[in-house]
């Protein structure tokens, strides 16, 4: 059996006698609507201080371009990233009874993706797109039936970046790997090898669907977590001419959620009242490796740019809670975010005009030697990559991906990975402060 998580105190250990190889055929999985234990007593969820408390990152180190270092002074290279800002604490209250309350956003969760109910995680829980939204309406667990398919800014608050990302691990053994999700509370399980699936395949459904297209996807995409690499990707459904699937975790509570109260304050600022955050209204207008880009932010402050001097680069979480998934170049000729922002317009790899990756002050460390080369970026345009000989939007303007944190475009003329995802290094900056601080 491949090693998976079972950190909950609410579950038994793992059985040895369980066996390996189940049917990986997922057409028709039963949903399991038993909770393992019902105290009978309903959980009152919190109540955020605002509607849209975004939960922190998780990450605690700093890094330059390459390693991990001691967080850097104020003018000093790589200073104002994500370690050095203190968000909302992640918060959990394992309720014993199958699910997980978030204390930071009031969201309760399903804690275990076991669609099957045998006990353990592997392709056979997985679901397509259309039983995920099905399976809502039948799942009983904890005494509750409100449970819906989470948003894709609801399943993002869960993002934990002290993950480690394995892309390119040739291993079969995941015991020594760190996924992007606290199993100390949820139950997780790396890709089933057994199935012939990769490690990194752990994608988790959400309920918003590409409201354009990517490539080869057969008619829809859906955007869904990874959390085995820490990523946010559009993914066709369907797959090798099959259905793809996907594991899928329910939630309940707190309906606001990922909905934004965007102000345009008339100074160059735009609020969001549901966040608590300010952002500039305006975007850098220039690309930047990721030590330009913190250091462009530092040269703001030092100006008192638009009367304020704490400006940030945005963590990954803070930067993706401004995505609007209801907008894409495709389909409203736009980027991806709310009319009141200014969005400079690039020309893409393919030619056309598009719209910039931003970048984060987040990185996302993987296990090499290297664990700081690459940081978080949110693309608001298209996410594109270059399959087939040609360059197309193959993940979706939404998706958070990462890239290196300097080096030279032009060595990767085919883009990276798999799906040959397009490399930049030089994307731009949307600045963010609190809305109360010491500029007010």
């Amino acid at each position: 059996m491949k090693p998976w998580f079972k950190m909950s105190a609410s579950l038994v250990a793992a059985c040895s006698a369980l066996l390996a190889g189940c049917d990986s055929d997922s057409s028709g999985p039963s949903v399991s609507t038993e909770p393992p234990a019902d105290t009978g007593s309903a959980v009152t969820l919190p109540t955020p201080d605002l509607p849209f408390d975004i939960v922190d990152t998780g990450q605690v180190d700093c890094y330059d371009d390459a390693a991990s270092i001691g967080c850097p002074a104020a003018g000093e290279d790589f200073y104002g990233q994500d370690a050095q800002y203190a968000g909302n604490a992640p918060s959990y209250t394992d309720n014993g009874d199958g699910t997980v309350t978030d204390n930071v956003s009031g969201l309760m969760w399903q804690q275990r993706p076991d669609r099957d109910g045998d006990g353990d995680i592997d392709a056979t829980d997985k679901v397509t797109y259309d039983e995920a939204v099905a399976g809502a309406s039948t799942l009983s667990l904890g005494g509750y039936d409100d449970w819906r398919l989470p948003t894709i800014k609801e399943l993002y608050s869960l993002i934990d970046f002290s993950g480690i990302d394995p892309s390119g691990f040739e291993g079969t053994d995941t015991s020594g790997l760190t996924p992007f999700i606290d199993t100390s509370y949820f139950d997780f399980a790396y890709g089933d090898t057994n199935a012939g699936e990769r490690i990194i395949d752990a994608q988790y459904a959400s309920s918003n669907l590409y409201v354009a297209n990517t490539a080869n996807d057969g008619g829809r995409t859906l955007f869904g977590v990874n959390f085995a690499d820490g990523r946010i990707k559009g993914y066709g459904l369907t797959l090798f001419n099959r259905e793809k699937t996907f594991f899928v975790i329910y939630v309940r509570g707190n309906t606001s959620y990922g909905e934004n109260d965007f102000v345009d304050n008339g100074d160059g600022t735009v609020t969001d009242n549901a966040t608590g955050l300010m952002w500039a209204q305006n975007d850098s207008d220039i690309g930047l490796d990721w030590r330009e880009a913190l250091a462009w932010v530092q040269a703001r402050n030092a100006e008192s740019y638009l009367g304020y001097t704490d400006w940030r680069l945005p963590n990954a979480k803070e930067l993706q809670g401004i995505v609007d998934y209801s907008r894409s170049p495709d389909t409203s000729n736009s980027a991806a975010i709310d009319a009141r922002f200014n969005t400079t317009y690039i020309v893409d790899e393919a030619g056309a005009s598009d719209f910039p990756m931003y970048w984060s002050n987040t990185t996302h460390a993987n296990y090499t030697d290297r664990p700081g080369t690459y940081a978080v970026y949110v693309a608001f345009g298209r996410a594109m990559g270059y399959m087939n000989s040609a360059w197309v939007d193959v993940h979706g303007a939404g998706a958070q991906r990462s890239d290196p944190k300097s080096g030279d475009p032009a060595d990767y003329p085919a883009g990276h990975g798999p799906q040959g995802d397009a490399i930049r290094i030089h994307n731009f900056v949307r600045m963010v402060r609190d809305e109360t601080g010491p500029g007010d």
